[in-house]
């Protein structure tokens, strides 16, 4: 039932994945925004961290949805459990290549691509690997090869690597040095403090032409206290208090029923 929507005066409910993406322009995401568009001006590789739920591909989705595509061409994966081999191919059938069977029929093909892109079409590739801590080690160390041009002198293309944090622990072992040194932006996104977390759920509202009261100051508190300051986690809360106050006939939230909540997520 969407009584719940109309009985709290939004248009939808901003709190779920739906057809309505409101973005909340944190100074996290303004700061990664500013960092990606710093990587497109210099092109080579990128590395974006964070810990779950803060909002890290929701915010390299939003940018990329920005980028012109007669300037760029945006690759993105998050098959990072692939074989070296497996990589190639799919990245080959990215680019509309004929997947080759020998991994260095692959690399020239590709490479030929980034070239005819960069040089003839004056087309700057961006390949974005999403939960990139789980890729091999295998697939780092040939980043680096795949993605080197004359001779190292030329960065042709944009390799955006995101996932959580031990991708930097990965990225400091020895066989990967080669890569690390290539990283040009380099940001871990942080949860989000006490007052920008409240803010980001009246953001949320507003995107959602609310002008009632839906959480009162202690509500606001008790949310962003349990959260963390995760946005995953505030959008859960939120979502499960919207419920829970429905179902009581609760037309403004308080913290005793954002702790019902938070009881239910199972994040007491």
């Amino acid at each position: 039932m969407d009584d719940y929507i109309s009985r709290y005066g939004l248009d939808f409910n901003p709190f779920i994945k739906n057809n309505h993406d409101v973005i909340i322009e944190t100074s996290e995401y303004k700061e990664i925004i500013y960092r990606l568009n710093y990587l497109l001006s210099n092109k080579g590789f990128g590395l974006i961290t964070s810990g779950p739920g803060r909002g890290k591909t929701t915010a390299v989705r939003n940018w990329v949805k920005g980028l012109n595509p007669s300037l760029y061409k945006v690759i993105y994966t998050s098959l990072s459990t692939l074989t070296v081999s497996e990589f190639y191919k799919h990245l080959a059938s990215e680019f509309s290549l004929e997947p080759m069977h020998k991994k260095t029929d692959n690399f020239k093909n590709i490479q030929g691509e980034i070239n005819r892109y960069y040089i003839e079409k004056r087309i700057t590739p961006v390949i974005i690997i999403d939960e990139a801590n789980y890729v091999s080690n295998g697939i780092l160390n040939d980043l680096k090869m795949l993605f080197n041009f004359d001779m190292d002198s030329k960065d042709r293309a944009v390799v955006l690597l995101v996932g959580l944090p031990q991708l930097n622990n990965t990225l400091r072992l020895v066989a990967n040095e080669p890569l690390r040194q290539r990283i040009t932006m380099n940001y871990n996104l942080e949860s989000l403090a006490k007052e920008e977390a409240c803010e980001y759920i009246k953001g949320k509202l507003n995107g959602a032409k609310c002008t009632m009261e839906v959480f009162n100051p202690n509500a606001l508190e008790a949310i962003t206290n349990a959260s963390n300051g995760i946005p995953r986690l505030i959008n859960k809360i939120c979502n499960s208090s919207l419920m829970i106050a429905n179902s009581k006939n609760v037309n403004i939230i308080d913290a005793d029923i954002v702790m019902l909540a938070v009881n239910e997520a199972e994040l007491g």
